[in-house]
């Protein structure tokens, strides 16, 4: 399924190895990982199409289904379930309905998803127009081609995803490697960094940031850093804290964003990547707000990225709760069965 701007196989939980270990050599194994193509399985050779959805039955009273988020390295042998990923989580709640892990309802039907990785709720609303999820549409969004039915994601309580603390280090903002920056967990641990601090205009595209090898030494050593301060002291083995450019909008947006994934520039903007920061364009002190020319919330925060802009709505609810909501569009791709090299107990599984 595509999920927003990400594309990868869909798992039920009960298909695969129950086992972790076992689990992530089965997926290392389908999507051909070690390879910079992927040659060997179905991973499409990059980190947007290196992902996996794992989809169950509910482990807690809150929620309809469980799911987990996997990134599967393209030329390493590594499996990441400590991150979430927002625009794969678009596809959940459809998956779950076409799955039969939940019931639909005419018009629309509302999903509460449980995160495994965070352990945060979020709610998506489908269109189901006669209790069959309905992927056409008018929606579009920047990043994908065409255009989609609306799929709100609702991020309820998105602060500390990690650490437990949306602000980790205790510090709004703090400097890292001579440079001013910001440590947040909200959604996806960051570390938030104005570009011109690293000579950038911040309107670079994508491929000439990684061609750029002194840039992306000086961000690894900036994120390893910031883990250590934010209490991820694995994080050089970790895709978090993902390191993000930010600068001054150029199209009438917020600001302007530089998402990395955390070795490659993210060709749009991650879903939780965009939660995280326009959190940080509402907290007293971050290197996010100190750029805003405008201080009114109550509008969508626009952010600009390589392939378009992003919109986050932020409210809170009667009880003081935070909540950032955005707009996405998924489609099924196919359904079949993938295969496994490995030891007979994972011969196969669904998608």
């Amino acid at each position: 399924m595509r999920g927003g701007t990400s594309k990868g196989p869909f798992f039920l939980a009960d298909d695969l190895p129950a086992d972790p270990a076992l689990r992530d050599a089965f997926l290392l194994d389908v999507m051909g990982s070690g390879h910079p193509l992927q040659i060997d399985g179905i991973g499409g050779g990059n980190p947007l199409s290196s992902k996996v959805a794992i989809v169950g039955r509910a482990s807690r009273a809150d929620a309809d289904v469980d799911y987990l988020f996997a990134q599967v390295r393209v030329d390493q042998r590594v499996v990441d379930t400590t991150p979430n990923c927002g625009n794969m989580l678009a596809a959940v709640a459809p998956f779950a309905i076409e799955a039969g892990l939940v019931q639909a309802r005419h018009p629309q039907t509302q999903v509460r998803i449980h995160n495994v990785n965070t352990g945060k709720v979020v709610v998506a609303t489908v269109q189901t127009p006669g209790g069959r999820v309905k992927y056409r549409g008018d929606t579009v969004i920047a990043g994908a081609p065409g255009a989609g039915s609306p799929i709100s994601l609702a991020f309820l309580d998105a602060a500390g995803t990690r650490t437990g603390r949306l602000l980790p280090t205790g510090h709004a903002s703090e400097r890292i490697d001579g440079v001013d920056a910001s440590c947040v967990d909200c959604a996806m641990p960051m570390v938030l960094v104005p570009a011109q601090a690293l000579g950038l205009r911040g309107d670079e595209a994508p491929a000439r940031l990684d061609a750029d090898a002194a840039l992306l030494r000086r961000l690894e050593k900036i994120r390893i850093e910031a883990g250590h301060r934010m209490g991820i002291a694995d994080a050089a083995e970790r895709v978090i804290p993902k390191p993000v450019l930010l600068s001054p909008p150029m199209h009438g947006g917020t600001l302007q964003v530089r998402y990395f994934m955390p070795q490659r520039c993210h060709s749009a903007l991650a879903i939780t990547g965009a939660v995280g920061i326009a959190t940080a364009c509402a907290t007293e002190g971050t290197v996010a707000q100190a750029m805003l020319r405008e201080r009114d919330l109550a509008k969508p925060i626009t952010l600009e990225h390589p392939s378009g802009t992003l919109e986050v709505r932020l409210e809170r609810t009667a009880a003081g709760d935070a909540i950032a909501s955005v707009v996405r569009t998924a489609r099924r791709l196919l359904e079949g069965r993938v295969f496994t090299s490995l030891v007979p107990e994972c011969g196969a599984a669904s998608m």
